[in-house]
């Protein structure tokens, strides 16, 4: 049993994070996925990562949601679309880095503004995550690469005595975050 609760409560501290760390943005805002809004505008100041959730609001039925290539951009045509919704909410999690371009697949609309391209940066490192690429330094003749190996950050660790069973959890896991740790507590029916 207690294994089967660490195995909840490690899933459930993984869940939290990553979600705490995603911001999910409602194109459009107020206006929504309708003809007459300025998505270049209303996309120019979102700072949008990996992780993050584009949600369109519209009349289902009346729009449609469709990513398309650059190209099919330029041309506002959904033929070949990479994925397409029509359901009236349509949310998007944006899993890669780089420009995703979205349009309206109804005749005319695209061409009358319903379209939006967003450009999605790399989800950014956790502050204590150690650097993954190696600093580079010039080289000089006579010298090998320039890579120069990156001394890894410091990972803090759980405190060192540790009870077993759920309390012994709960410690252990408010070294990361407390509001965590009362989750998984609740979780664990301990409150």
């Amino acid at each position: 049993m207690a294994s089967s609760s660490l195995a909840l409560a490690a899933v459930l501290l993984v869940s939290c994070a990553a979600a705490a760390a995603a911001t999910k943005y409602t194109v459009g805002d107020t206006s929504g996925w309708a003809m007459g809004t300025d998505y270049t505008t209303w996309a120019s100041d979102k700072p949008i990562k990996v992780g993050d959730i584009l949600e369109f609001n519209y009349a289902g039925g009346m729009h449609t949601v469709a990513e398309v290539s650059a190209a099919e951009y330029a041309s506002c045509s959904a033929t070949n679309a990479l994925t397409s919704d029509g359901s009236g909410t349509t949310s998007i999690p944006l899993k890669t880095p780089g420009k995703h371009y979205f349009i309206c697949g109804v005749s005319g609309h695209c061409s009358n503004g319903m379209k939006l391209v967003v450009d999605v940066a790399a989800a950014s490192p956790a502050p204590d995550a150690p650097s993954t690429t190696p600093s580079t330094t010039p080289t000089s003749p006579g010298s090998s690469s320039g890579v120069t190996p990156t001394t890894p950050a410091t990972v803090l660790s759980p405190p060192a005595k540790q009870s077993s069973g759920a309390a012994g959890l709960i410690r252990a896991a408010a070294w990361a975050s407390p509001a965590l740790a009362g989750l998984v507590a609740v979780q664990l029916g301990l409150f």
